[in-house]
Protein backbone atom coordinates (compact mmCIF):
# COMPACT_ATOMS: atom_id res chain seq x y z
CA UNK A 1 0.00 0.00 0.00
CA UNK A 2 1.67 3.64 -0.95
CA UNK A 3 2.11 5.54 1.91
CA UNK A 4 0.87 9.08 2.01
CA UNK A 5 1.85 11.83 4.60
CA UNK A 6 0.14 15.20 5.27
CA UNK A 7 1.44 17.75 7.07
CA UNK A 8 -0.78 19.97 9.12
CA UNK A 9 -4.25 19.48 10.92
CA UNK A 10 -7.32 21.39 10.90
CA UNK A 11 -9.48 21.26 8.04
CA UNK A 12 -7.65 21.20 5.01
CA UNK A 13 -5.51 18.70 6.46
CA UNK A 14 -8.03 16.76 7.31
CA UNK A 15 -9.88 16.44 3.90
CA UNK A 16 -6.82 15.91 2.30
CA UNK A 17 -6.30 12.58 4.97
CA UNK A 18 -9.63 11.29 4.68
CA UNK A 19 -9.20 11.77 0.39
CA UNK A 20 -5.90 9.85 0.46
CA UNK A 21 -7.58 7.31 2.48
CA UNK A 22 -10.66 6.94 0.40
CA UNK A 23 -8.12 6.49 -2.65
CA UNK A 24 -6.36 3.69 -0.78
CA UNK A 25 -3.32 5.53 0.88
CA UNK A 26 -1.90 4.56 3.67
CA UNK A 27 -1.99 8.04 5.50
CA UNK A 28 0.20 9.92 8.48
CA UNK A 29 -0.96 13.50 9.52
CA UNK A 30 1.74 14.99 11.53
CA UNK A 31 1.39 18.52 13.17
CA UNK A 32 3.87 20.20 15.62
CA UNK A 33 0.81 21.42 17.73
CA UNK A 34 -0.47 19.64 20.79
CA UNK A 35 -4.16 21.70 21.66
CA UNK A 36 -7.16 20.35 22.73
CA UNK A 37 -8.40 20.43 19.41
CA UNK A 38 -6.01 18.74 17.73
CA UNK A 39 -6.45 16.05 20.02
CA UNK A 40 -9.75 15.65 19.58
CA UNK A 41 -9.19 16.15 15.60
CA UNK A 42 -6.41 13.16 16.08
CA UNK A 43 -9.35 10.53 18.38
CA UNK A 44 -11.21 10.96 15.28
CA UNK A 45 -9.16 10.67 12.18
CA UNK A 46 -7.60 7.71 14.47
CA UNK A 47 -10.84 6.17 14.44
CA UNK A 48 -11.20 6.61 10.33
CA UNK A 49 -7.81 4.75 10.22
CA UNK A 50 -5.75 7.56 9.73
CA UNK A 51 -2.74 7.70 11.89
CA UNK A 52 -1.67 11.03 13.71
CA UNK A 53 1.21 12.65 15.24
CA UNK A 54 0.91 15.35 16.77
CA UNK A 55 4.13 17.73 18.41
CA UNK A 56 5.24 16.16 15.84
CA UNK A 57 8.65 17.80 13.42
CA UNK A 58 8.51 15.90 10.03
CA UNK A 59 11.42 14.32 8.95
CA UNK A 60 11.81 13.07 5.22
CA UNK A 61 14.34 11.07 5.74
CA UNK A 62 12.83 9.49 8.43
CA UNK A 63 9.65 8.60 7.08
CA UNK A 64 10.60 8.57 3.48
CA UNK A 65 6.78 8.46 2.19
CA UNK A 66 5.62 7.79 -1.26
CA UNK A 67 3.78 11.39 -1.56
CA UNK A 68 3.93 14.47 0.72
CA UNK A 69 0.64 16.86 0.98
CA UNK A 70 0.97 20.13 2.34
CA UNK A 71 -1.95 22.28 3.95
CA UNK A 72 -2.03 25.95 3.40
CA UNK A 73 -0.52 27.58 6.14
CA UNK A 74 2.79 25.54 5.83
CA UNK A 75 5.53 27.25 3.95
CA UNK A 76 6.43 25.79 0.99
CA UNK A 77 10.38 26.67 1.62
CA UNK A 78 10.09 24.26 4.52
CA UNK A 79 13.70 22.77 5.05
CA UNK A 80 12.05 19.32 5.60
CA UNK A 81 10.11 19.94 2.22
CA UNK A 82 12.78 20.49 0.31
CA UNK A 83 15.25 18.16 1.31
CA UNK A 84 11.77 15.88 0.27
CA UNK A 85 11.61 17.49 -3.04
CA UNK A 86 15.24 16.92 -3.26
CA UNK A 87 15.01 13.40 -2.68
CA UNK A 88 12.33 13.01 -5.25
CA UNK A 89 9.43 12.50 -2.84
CA UNK A 90 6.22 13.72 -4.53
CA UNK A 91 5.19 17.02 -2.49
CA UNK A 92 2.10 18.56 -3.03
CA UNK A 93 -0.58 20.91 -1.88
CA UNK A 94 -3.76 20.04 -0.54
CA UNK A 95 -5.23 22.39 -3.36
CA UNK A 96 -3.15 20.46 -5.86
CA UNK A 97 -4.66 17.52 -4.17
CA UNK A 98 -7.93 18.39 -5.15
CA UNK A 99 -7.33 19.12 -8.33
CA UNK A 100 -6.29 15.98 -9.50
CA UNK A 101 -9.77 14.60 -8.10
CA UNK A 102 -11.71 17.20 -9.75
CA UNK A 103 -9.73 18.55 -12.91
CA UNK A 104 -12.58 17.09 -15.05
CA UNK A 105 -14.73 19.89 -13.88
CA UNK A 106 -14.35 23.25 -15.02
CA UNK A 107 -12.98 25.71 -12.55
CA UNK A 108 -13.24 29.12 -11.69
CA UNK A 109 -9.90 30.54 -9.58
CA UNK A 110 -10.19 33.70 -7.89
CA UNK A 111 -6.78 34.98 -6.91
CA UNK A 112 -5.35 38.76 -5.59
CA UNK A 113 -4.65 40.52 -2.42
CA UNK A 114 -7.79 41.82 -1.68
CA UNK A 115 -11.26 41.32 -2.59
CA UNK A 116 -10.95 37.35 -3.71
CA UNK A 117 -13.62 36.06 -0.66
CA UNK A 118 -16.62 38.65 -1.74
CA UNK A 119 -15.59 38.00 -5.58
CA UNK A 120 -15.55 34.07 -4.98
CA UNK A 121 -18.71 34.34 -2.62
CA UNK A 122 -20.65 36.38 -5.59
CA UNK A 123 -19.86 34.23 -8.54
CA UNK A 124 -20.68 31.36 -6.13
CA UNK A 125 -23.95 33.16 -5.71
CA UNK A 126 -24.35 33.41 -9.79
CA UNK A 127 -23.60 30.25 -10.72
CA UNK A 128 -25.96 28.22 -7.89
CA UNK A 129 -28.79 30.95 -9.28
CA UNK A 130 -28.59 29.71 -12.66
CA UNK A 131 -29.13 26.07 -11.30
CA UNK A 132 -25.49 25.03 -11.01
CA UNK A 133 -23.47 22.40 -8.27
CA UNK A 134 -21.06 25.22 -7.75
CA UNK A 135 -19.26 25.25 -4.28
CA UNK A 136 -17.15 27.73 -2.72
CA UNK A 137 -14.22 26.34 -1.34
CA UNK A 138 -10.44 27.10 -0.98
CA UNK A 139 -9.82 29.97 1.79
CA UNK A 140 -14.21 30.22 2.17
CA UNK A 141 -16.71 27.59 2.38
CA UNK A 142 -15.62 24.00 1.93
CA UNK A 143 -11.44 23.10 1.92
CA UNK A 144 -10.72 22.40 -1.21
CA UNK A 145 -10.66 18.39 -0.64
CA UNK A 146 -14.14 18.08 1.05
CA UNK A 147 -15.51 19.18 -2.65
CA UNK A 148 -13.21 16.26 -3.75
CA UNK A 149 -15.08 14.42 -1.27
CA UNK A 150 -18.81 15.13 -2.03
CA UNK A 151 -20.75 13.07 -3.35
CA UNK A 152 -22.35 14.82 -5.61
CA UNK A 153 -19.99 16.18 -8.14
CA UNK A 154 -20.09 20.00 -8.57
CA UNK A 155 -21.04 21.00 -12.12
CA UNK A 156 -18.67 24.17 -11.64
CA UNK A 157 -15.66 24.24 -9.16
CA UNK A 158 -15.25 28.19 -7.69
CA UNK A 159 -11.86 28.14 -5.44
CA UNK A 160 -10.50 31.24 -3.52
CA UNK A 161 -6.78 30.52 -4.21
CA UNK A 162 -4.02 32.16 -2.10
CA UNK A 163 -0.94 32.77 -2.77
CA UNK A 164 0.18 29.84 -0.51
CA UNK A 165 -2.12 27.14 -2.31
CA UNK A 166 -1.06 28.28 -5.34
CA UNK A 167 2.79 27.81 -4.70
CA UNK A 168 1.73 24.13 -4.30
CA UNK A 169 -0.03 23.61 -7.01
CA UNK A 170 1.89 23.57 -9.81
CA UNK A 171 -0.65 21.89 -12.53
CA UNK A 172 -3.66 23.53 -11.44
CA UNK A 173 -5.49 25.24 -14.82
CA UNK A 174 -8.93 26.72 -14.31
CA UNK A 175 -11.39 27.66 -16.96
CA UNK A 176 -11.54 31.24 -15.84
CA UNK A 177 -9.15 33.23 -13.79
CA UNK A 178 -9.89 35.76 -11.87
CA UNK A 179 -7.13 38.49 -10.61
CA UNK A 180 -8.55 41.36 -8.33
CA UNK A 181 -5.50 43.22 -7.01
CA UNK A 182 -1.92 43.26 -6.21
CA UNK A 183 -0.19 45.25 -3.42
CA UNK A 184 2.29 44.17 -1.26
CA UNK A 185 1.32 41.24 1.58
CA UNK A 186 2.80 38.11 2.64
CA UNK A 187 6.72 39.23 1.83
CA UNK A 188 7.42 37.30 5.61
CA UNK A 189 6.56 34.28 3.46
CA UNK A 190 7.37 34.98 0.32
CA UNK A 191 10.58 37.32 0.59
CA UNK A 192 10.30 39.65 -2.56
CA UNK A 193 6.83 41.36 -4.64
CA UNK A 194 8.48 39.82 -7.55
CA UNK A 195 8.27 36.10 -6.05
CA UNK A 196 4.61 36.70 -4.75
CA UNK A 197 3.30 38.31 -8.17
CA UNK A 198 5.28 35.59 -10.13
CA UNK A 199 3.44 32.67 -7.92
CA UNK A 200 -0.11 34.22 -8.93
CA UNK A 201 0.77 34.74 -12.43
CA UNK A 202 1.88 31.42 -12.82
CA UNK A 203 -2.21 30.21 -11.92
CA UNK A 204 -3.60 32.63 -14.42
CA UNK A 205 -1.26 32.03 -16.85
CA UNK A 206 -2.85 28.80 -17.22
CA UNK A 207 -6.21 29.89 -17.19
CA UNK A 208 -8.63 29.13 -20.37
CA UNK A 209 -9.90 32.97 -20.05
CA UNK A 210 -8.44 35.41 -18.04
CA UNK A 211 -10.33 38.58 -15.96
CA UNK A 212 -7.99 40.96 -14.74
CA UNK A 213 -9.25 44.20 -12.61
CA UNK A 214 -8.57 47.37 -14.65
CA UNK A 215 -8.77 49.83 -11.44
CA UNK A 216 -5.46 48.25 -9.72
CA UNK A 217 -2.59 50.59 -10.46
CA UNK A 218 -0.12 47.63 -11.01
CA UNK A 219 -2.22 45.64 -12.94
CA UNK A 220 -3.09 48.30 -14.90
CA UNK A 221 0.55 48.55 -15.93
CA UNK A 222 1.07 45.34 -16.62
CA UNK A 223 -1.52 45.23 -19.32
CA UNK A 224 -0.61 48.14 -20.72
CA UNK A 225 3.28 46.40 -21.30
CA UNK A 226 1.55 43.57 -22.12
CA UNK A 227 3.78 41.39 -19.69
CA UNK A 228 3.38 38.05 -18.24
CA UNK A 229 0.77 36.55 -17.50
CA UNK A 230 -1.38 39.09 -19.47
CA UNK A 231 -2.29 37.50 -22.87
CA UNK A 232 -4.15 39.66 -25.69
CA UNK A 233 -7.44 37.83 -25.41
CA UNK A 234 -7.60 38.78 -21.43
CA UNK A 235 -10.69 40.28 -20.43
CA UNK A 236 -10.50 43.60 -18.35
CA UNK A 237 -13.04 45.24 -16.09
CA UNK A 238 -13.09 49.06 -14.79
CA UNK A 239 -15.55 51.35 -12.49
CA UNK A 240 -14.58 54.00 -14.54
CA UNK A 241 -16.46 53.30 -18.31
CA UNK A 242 -14.91 52.00 -21.10
CA UNK A 243 -12.25 54.42 -22.01
CA UNK A 244 -10.28 53.09 -18.90
CA UNK A 245 -10.52 49.83 -20.26
CA UNK A 246 -7.17 47.76 -20.88
CA UNK A 247 -6.52 46.15 -24.05
CA UNK A 248 -9.69 45.62 -26.21
CA UNK A 249 -12.84 47.38 -25.32
CA UNK A 250 -14.64 44.45 -26.79
CA UNK A 251 -13.12 42.54 -23.94
CA UNK A 252 -14.45 44.62 -21.18
CA UNK A 253 -16.86 44.97 -18.29
CA UNK A 254 -17.47 47.98 -17.16
CA UNK A 255 -19.79 50.96 -15.21
CA UNK A 256 -21.54 53.79 -17.61
CA UNK A 257 -24.73 55.52 -16.74
CA UNK A 258 -25.56 53.69 -13.45
CA UNK A 259 -25.09 50.11 -16.10
CA UNK A 260 -23.17 47.18 -15.61
CA UNK A 261 -22.32 46.21 -19.42
CA UNK A 262 -19.94 45.03 -22.18
CA UNK A 263 -19.87 47.13 -25.40
CA UNK A 264 -22.60 45.03 -26.67
CA UNK A 265 -25.16 44.31 -24.00
CA UNK A 266 -26.31 45.94 -20.74
CA UNK A 267 -26.72 43.75 -17.92
CA UNK A 268 -27.93 45.43 -14.65
CA UNK A 269 -28.43 48.46 -13.12
CA UNK A 270 -25.26 48.90 -10.69
CA UNK A 271 -27.73 50.00 -7.44
CA UNK A 272 -28.69 46.86 -7.61
CA UNK A 273 -25.91 45.67 -5.57
CA UNK A 274 -26.08 46.43 -1.77
CA UNK A 275 -22.20 46.12 -1.19
CA UNK A 276 -20.57 49.88 -0.72
CA UNK A 277 -17.69 51.48 -2.17
CA UNK A 278 -15.80 50.73 -5.15
CA UNK A 279 -13.79 47.77 -4.33
CA UNK A 280 -16.70 46.02 -4.32
CA UNK A 281 -18.21 47.39 -7.79
CA UNK A 282 -14.90 46.09 -8.92
CA UNK A 283 -15.71 42.56 -7.45
CA UNK A 284 -19.29 42.84 -8.73
CA UNK A 285 -17.80 42.84 -12.68
CA UNK A 286 -15.52 40.55 -12.44
CA UNK A 287 -17.93 37.97 -10.71
CA UNK A 288 -20.22 39.35 -13.57
CA UNK A 289 -17.41 38.79 -15.94
CA UNK A 290 -16.70 35.07 -15.18
CA UNK A 291 -20.36 34.32 -15.33
CA UNK A 292 -21.11 35.79 -18.87
CA UNK A 293 -18.09 34.04 -19.89
CA UNK A 294 -19.41 30.41 -18.39
CA UNK A 295 -22.56 31.29 -20.43
CA UNK A 296 -24.68 32.50 -17.38
CA UNK A 297 -28.45 34.09 -18.33
CA UNK A 298 -28.22 37.77 -17.34
CA UNK A 299 -31.79 36.86 -15.35
CA UNK A 300 -29.73 34.52 -13.03
CA UNK A 301 -27.06 37.08 -12.78
CA UNK A 302 -29.50 39.82 -11.85
CA UNK A 303 -31.30 37.80 -9.36
CA UNK A 304 -28.06 36.52 -7.35
CA UNK A 305 -26.65 40.12 -7.37
CA UNK A 306 -30.07 41.83 -6.27
CA UNK A 307 -30.12 39.36 -3.33
CA UNK A 308 -26.61 38.90 -2.64
CA UNK A 309 -26.11 39.37 1.33
CA UNK A 310 -22.29 40.50 1.75
CA UNK A 311 -19.50 37.86 3.36
CA UNK A 312 -18.92 37.92 7.02
CA UNK A 313 -16.09 39.89 8.53
CA UNK A 314 -16.25 41.89 4.93
CA UNK A 315 -17.19 45.29 5.81
CA UNK A 316 -20.09 43.28 7.73
CA UNK A 317 -22.91 45.61 9.44
CA UNK A 318 -23.54 44.24 12.88
CA UNK A 319 -26.45 46.78 13.59
CA UNK A 320 -27.29 50.63 14.24
CA UNK A 321 -27.31 51.77 18.16
CA UNK A 322 -28.02 54.75 19.31
CA UNK A 323 -27.34 56.44 16.05
CA UNK A 324 -24.12 54.69 15.52
CA UNK A 325 -23.58 52.29 12.78
CA UNK A 326 -20.95 49.09 14.03
CA UNK A 327 -19.47 47.35 11.27
CA UNK A 328 -16.65 44.31 11.51
CA UNK A 329 -14.17 44.59 8.58
CA UNK A 330 -11.73 41.74 10.36
CA UNK A 331 -10.97 40.22 7.16
CA UNK A 332 -8.99 43.68 6.52
CA UNK A 333 -5.45 42.27 7.50
CA UNK A 334 -3.25 44.59 5.39
CA UNK A 335 -3.05 48.30 5.26
CA UNK A 336 -4.69 48.21 1.73
CA UNK A 337 -8.14 46.08 2.97
CA UNK A 338 -7.86 48.66 5.38
CA UNK A 339 -7.50 52.00 3.96
CA UNK A 340 -10.79 50.38 1.68
CA UNK A 341 -12.50 49.60 4.66
CA UNK A 342 -12.39 53.10 5.97
CA UNK A 343 -12.30 54.68 2.62
CA UNK A 344 -16.28 52.89 2.40
CA UNK A 345 -17.69 54.19 5.31
CA UNK A 346 -19.53 57.30 6.98
CA UNK A 347 -17.29 59.70 8.81
CA UNK A 348 -16.46 60.49 11.55
CA UNK A 349 -15.61 56.90 12.57
CA UNK A 350 -13.89 55.24 15.26
CA UNK A 351 -11.45 53.07 14.20
CA UNK A 352 -9.75 50.06 15.92
CA UNK A 353 -7.08 48.66 14.92
CA UNK A 354 -3.80 46.35 15.53
CA UNK A 355 -2.94 42.81 16.16
CA UNK A 356 -0.05 41.04 14.75
CA UNK A 357 1.70 43.85 11.72
CA UNK A 358 2.70 43.05 8.89
CA UNK A 359 5.06 44.41 6.57
CA UNK A 360 4.22 46.35 3.85
CA UNK A 361 3.30 50.56 3.14
CA UNK A 362 1.31 52.41 4.90
CA UNK A 363 1.37 55.46 4.14
CA UNK A 364 -2.08 55.86 2.70
CA UNK A 365 -3.72 53.98 5.57
CA UNK A 366 -2.60 57.11 7.85
CA UNK A 367 -3.63 59.58 5.30
CA UNK A 368 -7.01 57.99 5.67
CA UNK A 369 -6.98 57.57 9.35
CA UNK A 370 -6.09 61.26 9.69
CA UNK A 371 -9.07 61.98 6.97
CA UNK A 372 -11.78 59.82 8.27
CA UNK A 373 -10.82 58.61 11.75
CA UNK A 374 -12.26 60.68 15.07
CA UNK A 375 -9.96 58.33 17.57
CA UNK A 376 -8.56 55.29 16.91
CA UNK A 377 -8.55 52.24 19.84
CA UNK A 378 -5.17 49.78 19.46
CA UNK A 379 -4.93 46.73 20.50
CA UNK A 380 -2.76 43.81 19.98
CA UNK A 381 0.60 43.26 19.50
CA UNK A 382 1.06 45.95 17.38
CA UNK A 383 -0.44 49.18 19.31
CA UNK A 384 2.65 50.39 20.81
CA UNK A 385 4.04 50.73 17.20
CA UNK A 386 0.94 52.01 15.65
CA UNK A 387 1.05 54.46 18.36
CA UNK A 388 4.25 55.46 17.53
CA UNK A 389 3.66 56.10 13.83
CA UNK A 390 0.30 58.10 14.30
CA UNK A 391 2.49 60.39 16.47
CA UNK A 392 5.41 61.23 13.21
CA UNK A 393 2.18 62.69 11.56
CA UNK A 394 0.79 64.55 14.73
CA UNK A 395 -1.99 62.41 14.67
CA UNK A 396 -3.07 62.01 18.96
CA UNK A 397 -6.55 61.18 19.06
CA UNK A 398 -5.20 57.61 19.80
CA UNK A 399 -5.63 55.24 22.72
CA UNK A 400 -3.99 52.27 22.98
CA UNK A 401 -6.63 49.76 24.56
CA UNK A 402 -5.15 46.25 24.13
CA UNK A 403 -8.42 44.14 23.70
CA UNK A 404 -11.42 44.26 22.12
CA UNK A 405 -13.14 43.80 25.49
CA UNK A 406 -11.71 47.34 26.35
CA UNK A 407 -12.06 48.48 23.07
CA UNK A 408 -15.89 47.75 22.14
CA UNK A 409 -17.11 49.81 25.11
CA UNK A 410 -14.56 52.87 24.75
CA UNK A 411 -15.78 53.09 21.07
CA UNK A 412 -18.88 53.93 21.98
CA UNK A 413 -17.67 56.39 24.88
CA UNK A 414 -15.74 58.12 22.05
CA UNK A 415 -18.27 58.38 19.81
CA UNK A 416 -20.72 60.23 21.58
CA UNK A 417 -18.11 62.58 22.35
CA UNK A 418 -16.85 62.96 18.93
CA UNK A 419 -19.90 62.54 17.32
CA UNK A 420 -19.24 59.83 15.13
CA UNK A 421 -21.58 58.01 13.26
CA UNK A 422 -19.65 54.80 12.64
CA UNK A 423 -17.51 52.54 14.78
CA UNK A 424 -15.44 50.14 12.79
CA UNK A 425 -13.01 47.10 13.19
CA UNK A 426 -10.30 47.26 10.18
CA UNK A 427 -7.42 46.22 11.94
CA UNK A 428 -4.80 46.33 9.43
CA UNK A 429 -2.93 43.26 10.86
CA UNK A 430 -3.13 39.42 11.03
CA UNK A 431 -5.20 37.76 14.22
CA UNK A 432 -2.34 35.49 15.50
CA UNK A 433 -1.42 37.32 18.47
CA UNK A 434 -4.50 37.03 20.04
CA UNK A 435 -6.78 34.99 18.10
CA UNK A 436 -6.49 31.38 15.89
CA UNK A 437 -7.96 33.63 12.58
CA UNK A 438 -9.11 36.75 11.79
CA UNK A 439 -12.72 35.11 11.89
CA UNK A 440 -12.65 34.21 15.40
CA UNK A 441 -11.45 37.92 15.94
CA UNK A 442 -14.86 39.14 13.96
CA UNK A 443 -17.24 36.61 15.61
CA UNK A 444 -15.49 38.11 18.93
CA UNK A 445 -15.95 41.32 17.84
CA UNK A 446 -19.58 40.85 16.60
CA UNK A 447 -20.75 39.05 20.32
CA UNK A 448 -18.92 41.99 22.11
CA UNK A 449 -21.09 44.39 20.02
CA UNK A 450 -24.39 42.99 20.36
CA UNK A 451 -24.05 42.58 24.28
CA UNK A 452 -23.54 46.16 24.49
CA UNK A 453 -26.37 46.69 22.59
CA UNK A 454 -28.19 44.42 24.88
Amino acid sequence: MPTAYVIGLGKSGNAAARLLKREGWQVTVSDRGLSDSLLQQQQELMAEGITVKLGDTFDPTATQPDRIVVSPGVPWDLPALIQARQMGIETLGEMELAWQHLREIPWVAVTGTNGKTTTTALTAAIFQAAGHRAPAFGNIGYAACEVALLEDRPDWAIAEISSYQIEASASLAPQIALWTTFTPDHLNRHHTLENYFAIKAHLVSQAEYQIFNGDDPYLQAVGQRGQFPVREDAWWVSVNGKENLVGDPLLGFYIEDGWVRTAKELLLPVNLFKMPGAHNRQNLLMAIAAARLAGIEKGAITHAVATFPGVPHRLERIGTWQGIEWINDSKATNYDAAVVGLASVKAPAILIAGGEAKAGEDTAWIAMICEKAAAVLLIGSAAPTFAQRLETVGYTSYEIVETLEAAVPRSLDLAKQYQAVTVLLSPACASFDQYANFEQRGDHFRQLCQQLMG
